[in-house]
Order: structure tokens, then C-alpha cells, then sequence
């Protein structure tokens, strides 16, 4: 059994499936943090891409285009719902899709870069797990990766989470390295892990930006609470009557907020990560 097994598990269950059922939802939500990856990562025409924790494949089609019909890139997840759907939605030539586990999975060394947009941040050893991901390097190869920093500085987890939390029971503490969205939140624990396992020119570097969470507060709200982030994991389990009057209560609080373009945007903080393989 993998290491990993809790997460393949998680990302094969309901998570998974709501991820796939919501795929344009949350490439529309991420769109800003994928556009910052890939503008650090910069694929070339031509290029191999290997692109770790792909899930729907919004990044894997990104890339795609990207590197032309000269190169290709390789989408690795362990969700099937999501796995299924990046399938569908890939038309290009240039694309392959693997269902494994990064961690362990044995890549040949053919990938001029290594990518990821919040894809690694979920492995129980993350020394190993980078490790074997740098026998997928090819010569001079490069890492590129988008991870969030801590949920105090993340808006878009933070504010609903300060509400929901008057409704529910006091939370137990997490502990801020396990496996989960914000395990790389501490930079220089991050650079340890890839020196660690040997990528050398570890640079790290802050990103302000925004999620584009819909039109209506309802719409924003159901994200918050159904989609991804510390609300939806303690809502995992509670019942009806108190999910709704969390669910009234952030849509209240994000009535207002929508830009001139009639979008709610709320704040991400992330680290734009970068090395030599």
C-alpha cells in the first residue's frame, strides 16, 4: 500500500467526483494562479512537459498548446473521475494522461520540465517523493510549481472559514506539514524538501492574486463550502440545518463585494517555486 494511500483514496472518493462534476468552475477559479505558474514555468515549443497532480487537465491542455504540436506533455494524477474527464476534454496528439502516484511511479528521465499548479503539496514523505520525480529529468531540466502560502494570508480560505467557525464546534489543531493544500506554506521548509532530494537553484518567490469565485454570492458560497478550502473540510459530516445557516452566513458577508465586472474576487497568497533538476 502507497504511503500516500489517504490521499488516493480522498481524491477517488466524492472529492474526486465533485472536482471532475465542477471542472469549469474550478479552472475558472484557478485561472490566475495557473496563469502565474505557467508564466514562471515558460514551456517552449518542443518542449517534454511532465505535469504532476493534473487532475482535470486545464493546466495539461495549457501546456499543450504551449509547447506545440512539436512537444508533448504528460498529465499524471491519481483521481479516475478526474483522470476520466481530462481524457474526454484532450484532443490534442500531444498529450498523455498516466493515473499514478508521483511519488513512487518509476518516469523515464524524458521531461525538459517538471510542472505543477497546487499538485504536490499532498505527499506523507515529500523528500522521497521529489526525489523520484527528479528521475523524470532529462538534462538541464527545471521545476516550476505554484503552492499556497498559510491560510492567514489566503482570503479566499480565511474569511469564510472565520465565519462558518461561530456555527461550528472548536476544530481540532492541524498540523501545518501534513499532507494538504497548505503543507508548503512555510518556504524554507520547502527548500529543505527540494535541496533535500536534490534540485539545486531553489528560488521561491511571493504571488498576490485572486480567485474569481462567480458571478453571485450563492455561487461563491457553495465553493467555499462544498468545493476546496479549510470550510469545506469542517463541514464535512455536519448536518443540514447547520451547513445552511453557514452557507446563508458567507453569502451574506460576500453580498457586495462583486468588481465592476461583476465578479467576487477574493485574495490568494502563493509561492512561485522554482529549481534545477
Amino acid at each position: 500500500m502507497s504511503l500516500n494511500q489517504a490521499q488516493i483514496d480522498y481524491w477517488n472518493g466524492a472529492q474526486g467526483e465533485r472536482w471532475a462534476r465542477y471542472q469549469a468552475v474550478m479552472d475558472r477559479t484557478l485561472a490566475d494562479s495557473a496563469e502565474a505558474a505557467l508564466a514562471l514555468a515558460k514551456p517552449q515549443p518542443d518542449e517534454r512537459v511532465l505535469d504532476i497532480g493534473c487532475g482535470s487537465g486545464g493546466t495539461t491542455l495549457l501546456l499543450a498548446e504551449a509547447v506545440g504540436p512539436g512537444g508533448a506533455v504528460t498529465g499524471v494524477d491519481v483521481s479516475q473521475p478526474m483522470l476520466a474527464l481530462a481524457r474526454n476534454r484532450a484532443q490534442a496528439k500531444n498529450i498523455r494522461f498516466i493515473e499514478a502516484d508521483a511519488a513512487t511511479h518509476l518516469f523515464a528521465a524524458e521531461f525538459s520540465l517538471i510542472f505543477s499548479r497546487f499538485g504536490v503539496m499532498f505527499f506523507v514523505d515529500p523528500v522521497a517523493a521529489f526525489a523520484n520525480i527528479r528521475n523524470a529529468a532529462g538534462k538541464d531540466a527545471r521545476l516550476a510549481f505554484i503552492c499556497w502560502r498559510a491560510v492567514t494570508e489566503n482570503e479566499w480560505a480565511s474569511l469564510p472559514y472565520s465565519i462558518a467557525s461561530a456555527f461550528l464546534p472548536e476544530q481540532p489543531a492541524v498540523d501545518p506539514n501534513a499532507p494538504g493544500p497548505f503543507a508548503f506554506a512555510d518556504a524554507d521548509r520547502t527548500r529543505g524538501i527540494l535541496e533535500t532530494a536534490g534540485y539545486s537553484g531553489v528560488r521561491i518567490e511571493p504571488f498576490q492574486g485572486y480567485m474569481n469565485l462567480g458571478h453571485a454570492p450563492a455561487e461563491a458560497a457553495f465553493q467555499s463550502t462544498s468545493l476546496m478550502g479549510p470550510t469545506s473540510r469542517a463541514l464535512r459530516g455536519v448536518d443540514d440545518a447547520t451547513r445552511a445557516r453557514v452557507m446563508d452566513a458567507i453569502t451574506d458577508a460576500l453580498t457586495g463585494l462583486e468588481t465592476g465586472g461583476n465578479e467576487i474576487r477574493l485574495g490568494t497568497a502563493c509561492c512561485l517555486v522554482s529549481a534545477r533538476a
